[in-house]
């Protein structure tokens, strides 16, 4: 290898992910995740250095910049290793087992992820970030790679020896004893779940836990869940102060809407401007249940705020919605967002200027190096005195304000934007999507649900109906994963419930007999890649709920669901068994069970099956609307049109139970049938 030719881009010029194209013309001389390197690292009797990161990553473009772009280290790489960069948002399967691999010898994780590995891929040695010379206590990656390069080739046998036993510890434990649990451990565990987040409960700020604060959606929702069973004002308060100060702090976009990634400090101000799909997707759902359980506009206002950043930002011409936007623009984290009172005062004009400024926390001084991040800094009350104007009119002004200077904004350069589509993250916003466009009302939501539904089936499947986790610009690849196959399974049983067709149902349970077939493990639980994926050194199965919910969990809740729905069906039977799998991490803790615990919840019961029959499309549309605008997080909701052609397919299929002897009364348009544990009321009719 040696000296690369960099009047040609490197090896990653013809991939389709960002983050790759972001390191075309590095001096490095890259290789994608390919059998062609690991052929050369065993023909050159060279280490693998493996790169891990995404586009949006801030430190993943710092050390591109310190490092990659620096011919010094550049040659050290060349000369001594065969590098390979992996975009972790394409392949989280490669992601996965290194990550394990950094926080078993570092005790912590996060990207840049930098591993050396064996021609063999044995992973080694590994850590995150380095800077380019020692510094802030870090040793410097010069140093590192030198290191490694020295240990190669004159002390090789104890980096084979870590390495073998590094992959001894990444492969999957063979099953245990079943730990022996009361007859009461749903109810306990729940319990316990919500005694931890009370414990966590920043009472000053909202949130759990302290700084970098994380939004925690999945966990929202189910003390949500909880509170519609044991109401409790403590734990009423936990949920809304927390969502109330996140989307009062500066994690929350307060002129476009959209949720960054993290919050930097206790407060909720200063994010981490990174802006992914997955968590706008998850915090909509969190917000929706919050309006529908409290009625709270404002948590209405922003779900639909944050829905409509989606579709403006990251929705592309097919439909798919993109992965996410960067922190960075002209190199600089948050530059794009953040604004000087000087900025605010020259657009608006003092008077506005001012009262805006007071509204938003700006200050001469800044609150973010120099410049400052928009947050909630007073309430509209509280304005309206200060300003000694109505309520209706600060609001009035404030929103027009708000898009003045978003349209002054994007006129400045804006971050990068990855536009590669993945099929789990949109089965995450299919669902978000599709539940807002009828929990409020704004038909547009579900229309581009379904648009993106119809991407994943014509575009992101093959002829057998196996998923592609990655899309971009009419390429699909990657075998689809177990999380592809969970979350759009969920999204497609949520497209199900919101408009009664049953295509949505049926191509769920499709892919639900691909996961069974091609995922399942007769000791339990499902792994994480297919039987037909390119074979790593470790097939796992993730069950810890992350920054989003495991796929094991959400496949927990769509067994449940559909147990619940076809329990004369072998799903119960599966069911359970993986609910058994999947309670043996409980004993030690609840904190990253929040999804299996969802799952629980409703498996509990007592549920609902809310059964719809309508005179007409327009009827249905009104009924289904009219139900989902309330909270019910242990409810499946079946609406059908009386004698059309989507109530006989029904009425054929594994769902003939529910739909049997339910008809439309004479004179009316909707007959709403409510059954708990199948068992049903009278109808209530609307003429």
């Amino acid at each position: 290898m040696g000296q690369v030719d960099k009047s040609m881009p490197n090896r990653l010029s013809d991939s389709t992910s960002p983050y790759l194209l972001q390191h075309q013309s590095n001096p490095v001389d890259w290789y994608p995740w390919c059998d062609e390197a690991f052929t050369l690292a065993k023909q050159a009797d060279k280490p693998i250095f493996l790169s891990i990161g995404y586009s949006a990553c801030h430190w993943c473009h710092v050390m591109a910049h310190e490092s990659f772009e620096n011919h010094a280290i550049a040659q050290i790489l060349n000369e001594n290793f065969v590098s390979i960069k992996v975009d972790r948002e394409q392949r989280p399967d490669i992601d996965h087992i290194y990550m394990q691999t950094v926080q078993m010898l570092t005790g912590s994780g996060g990207w840049p992820l930098s591993v050396f590995l064996t021609p063999e891929g044995k992973p080694f040695y590994a850590g995150t970030y380095w800077p380019p010379k020692e510094r802030w206590g870090r040793p410097g990656f010069d140093t590192i790679l030198n290191a490694v390069v020295d240990s190669w080739k004159n002390r090789r046998e104890p980096l084979l020896s870590q390495a073998n036993e590094l992959t001894h510890h990444l492969q999957p434990k063979p099953p245990s004893e079943p730990i022996p649990v009361s007859s009461t451990w749903e109810k306990e565990s729940i319990e316990r779940a919500d005694q931890t987040l009370a414990d966590s409960f920043d009472a000053k700020h909202g949130g759990f836990g302290h700084a970098p604060k994380f939004p925690h959606a999945v966990d929202l929702r189910l003390l949500m869940a909880i509170e519609s069973r044991i109401p409790s004002a403590p734990r009423l308060q936990m949920i809304t102060k927390t969502l109330d100060a996140m989307h009062q702090g500066g994690i929350y976009d307060q002129l476009a809407g959209g949720f960054a990634r993290y919050s930097t400090d206790d407060r909720w101000l200063v994010p981490h401007f990174e802006k992914m799909l997955y968590d706008n997707a998850l915090l909509v759902q969190s917000y929706l249940d919050g309006y529908l359980l409290t009625r709270n506009q404002r948590y209405a206002e922003v779900a639909r705020q944050t829905l409509d950043f989606v579709l403006s930002d990251l929705t592309d011409a097919s439909g798919g919605f993109y992965s996410a936007m960067d922190a960075d623009s002209e190199g600089v984290e948050g530059k794009y967002y953040v604004w000087t009172r000087e900025e605010i005062l020259q657009e608006l004009g003092k008077e506005r200027g001012n009262q805006f400024c007071e509204a938003y926390g700006v200050t001469f001084g800044g609150n973010f190096e120099g410049a400052n991040v928009l947050y909630e800094a007073v309430s509209l009350e509280q304005l309206s005195r200060i300003s000694n104007v109505s309520t209706n009119t600060v609001r009035q002004q404030l929103a027009e304000d708000r898009l003045r200077l978003l349209k002054l904004r994007t006129s400045r350069p804006s971050p990068g934007l990855d536009d590669k589509v993945l099929c789990s993250w949109n089965g995450m916003m299919i669902a978000s999507m599709a539940r807002a466009g009828l929990a409020l009302g704004e038909r547009k939501y579900l229309a581009a649900a379904a648009h993106a539904a119809s991407l994943i089936v014509d575009q992101m499947m093959n002829d057998e109906g196996e998923l592609k986790h990655s899309w971009r610009k009419g390429v699909a690849e990657t075998t689809g994963f177990l999380e592809d196959y969970a979350y759009c399974i969920d999204a497609f049983l949520v497209l199900f419930e919101c408009t009664g067709k049953h295509r949505f149902l049926d191509q769920a349970m499709r892919w639900m007999e691909i996961v069974e077939s091609q995922f399942g493990d007769e000791s339990g639980g499902y792994f994480f890649t297919s039987k037909y994926s390119e074979p790593l050194i470790s097939r796992f199965k993730d069950d810890h709920d992350g920054s989003t919910p495991s796929a094991n969990s959400v496949m927990a809740m769509n067994l449940v669901r559909i147990a619940k729905l076809m329990p004369a069906t072998p799903w119960l039977a599966r069911a359970e068994k993986h609910i058994r799998w999947m309670r043996q991490g409980l004993p030690r803790s609840t904190a990253p069970y929040g999804q299996f615990l969802l799952a629980i919840d409703y498996w509990s019961g007592p549920t609902t099956e809310i059964v719809l029959v309508a005179k007409d499309e327009d009827s249905l549309r009104e009924a289904l609307a009219t139900t989902m605008q309330t909270y019910m997080p242990r409810t499946f909701v079946l609406g059908v049109v009386a004698n059309g052609e989507e109530h006989q397919r029904l009425l054929d299929g594994p769902l003939a139970e529910h739909l049997h002897g339910k008809t439309l009364p004479p004179g009316a348009r909707i007959a709403t049938y409510r059954c708990v544990d199948h068992v049903c009321n009278d109808v209530e009719t609307t003429l």
